[in-house]
């Protein structure tokens, strides 16, 4: 068993797990941290991706013991004082989401993306990003234009994808 502290979305935790714990599921079983999704086991599709010192990973593909004095960035922890995060509001204004499954790995990704790119962000970019991120509902045109135009508001001066 292993002791774990870790600052997750702004607050410190410790925990004790199993040290072949993989980091999605103590962000799901031992903080309750559900928005988190665990989707293929194979990391190939996404869905479990969070911020570790701001870079996005597939949390699936970490053990909890790798993210040890790490700040973790879940989901619930991107919206700041009850306001959607601009890559949050975005995928709801541009409707990025059917299911919403794979919406929290698509989001904590854009948001790594924008991070990164800034103004040099456009479609086909974006479109090669989200490679790692699977959407069984969407052909990812709403998707795209929903980083695209958080790109843009955040000050990216992103490039839209066409209507």
């Amino acid at each position: 068993m292993a002791k774990i502290t870790m600052t997750v979305n702004g607050r410190q935790v410790t925990g004790t797990c199993d040290d072949r714990t993989l980091l999605v599921h103590f962000i799901r079983e031992n903080l309750g941290l559900t928005g988190t999704h665990v989707g293929c086991d194979t990391t190939q599709c996404g869905t479990c991706v969070v911020l570790m010192d701001g870079q996005s990973v597939k949390s699936c593909s970490i053990l909890v013991a790798q993210a040890e004095g790490s700040a973790i960035t879940t989901i619930e922890g991107v919206a700041q004082y009850g306001e959607l995060h601009p890559v949050q509001a975005a995928f709801k204004a541009h409707h990025g989401l059917q299911c919403g499954f794979c919406t929290p790995g698509m989001v904590m990704t854009a948001v790594d993306m924008i991070r990164r790119h800034g103004g040099n962000l456009d479609e086909a970019t974006v479109r090669a990003e989200l490679e790692g991120n699977i959407c069984r509902c969407t052909g990812y045109h709403n998707i795209v234009k929903a980083i695209l135009a958080a790109a843009a508001e955040m000050g990216g001066g992103a490039r839209q994808a066409a209507e």
